[in-house]
């Protein structure tokens, strides 16, 4: 098997210490870096203890043997027709941050869809389809711009869809309202926010139901998150990426759609009649 198939088929065995790893082990970039065990270790922030572990639990000897079966797979992916992107610039430009942000968005993109687990894509989108729940959004500092995308358009598709305010002071009156019919969909990337990971932990106590949106290393959010998301959020610049979250969430946004067309079709029918009747955007 494939190092990325043994990986899928041991990740219900691994601890949250190992799962840091699992990004690093399956991103093409860093063959080079995987020189040493050091090196991956204090690239996952994990202890070589830990890296040795995983290495067995997938079936090897150790870290060389992993090490040999990654280059090897590597080097085997690079002989196929891999899909790229093919910026048609000029060499002078080449290096020019639009480009680099181009090849790094590519990048992230296929990265997200080898860590993406399909099945639970469509059970997300379930539970987020399903008009008996109320569903609760929340994103942090950089991902609250993705919370709100999403809520724009799920409130359109359904009733019953809260932003929540990004201030802490208010969050008890909402949480005294979740329950088991409750679903909390939190946005959390590094530098990851203890607030919203207190909100989480205080909201699956009221029995609600938590969907993450995370980067490829982890929120401490998904203990408490039935349904996670990793995403690559690597960027050439100081700021992370939340291109590949806003693909997971696009697509997740054609999938509610899909689940509740007849529904969301009738609702789309009753927001335009009431946008007629109160003479919006007609200047009256």
């Amino acid at each position: 098997m494939l190092v990325r198939d043994l990986i899928e088929s041991h990740k219900s065995e691994f601890t949250a210490a190992e799962r840091r790893l699992v990004p690093f082990l399956k991103d093409d970039s860093l063959v080079i870096e995987l020189q040493s065990i050091t090196k991956l270790a204090k690239a996952a922030e994990v202890s070589t203890p830990t890296v040795i572990r995983l290495a067995r639990k997938l079936g090897f000897k150790g870290f060389p043997s992993l090490q040999s079966a990654i280059r090897a797979e590597l080097a085997e992916r690079i002989k196929q027709p891999l899909a790229k992107l093919k910026v048609g610039v000029a060499p002078q430009h080449q290096d020019h941050i639009l480009n680099k942000f181009a090849h790094q968005t590519v990048n992230n993109l296929n990265q997200t869809i080898d860590m993406l687990d399909f099945q639970v894509f469509d059970d997300a989108a379930k539970l987020l389809a399903d008009q008996d729940k109320s569903l609760y959004l929340l994103g942090g500092r950089i991902t609250r711009a993705s919370a709100d995308y999403f809520f724009n358009h799920l409130q359109i598709i359904r009733p019953n869809v809260t932003m929540l305010n990004s201030s802490p002071s208010i969050w008890p009156q909402t949480l005294l309202d979740l329950n088991s019919a409750s679903v909390l969909v939190i946005f959390d990337i590094r530098r990851y926010q203890k607030e919203l990971e207190k909100l989480a932990e205080l909201a699956v106590s009221q029995g609600a139901t938590v969907i993450l949106f995370t980067d490829q290393w982890g929120s401490p959010i998904e203990r408490f998150s039935k349904h996670c998301f990793r995403t690559m959020v690597e960027a050439p610049s100081s700021w992370d990426s939340t291109i590949a979250i806003n693909f997971i969430v696009e697509s997740m946004i054609a999938r509610i759609q899909k689940l509740s067309s007849d529904r969301s079709s009738e609702r789309i029918r009753e927001m335009e009649e009431m946008i007629g009747a109160a003479k919006i955007f007609r200047g009256i």
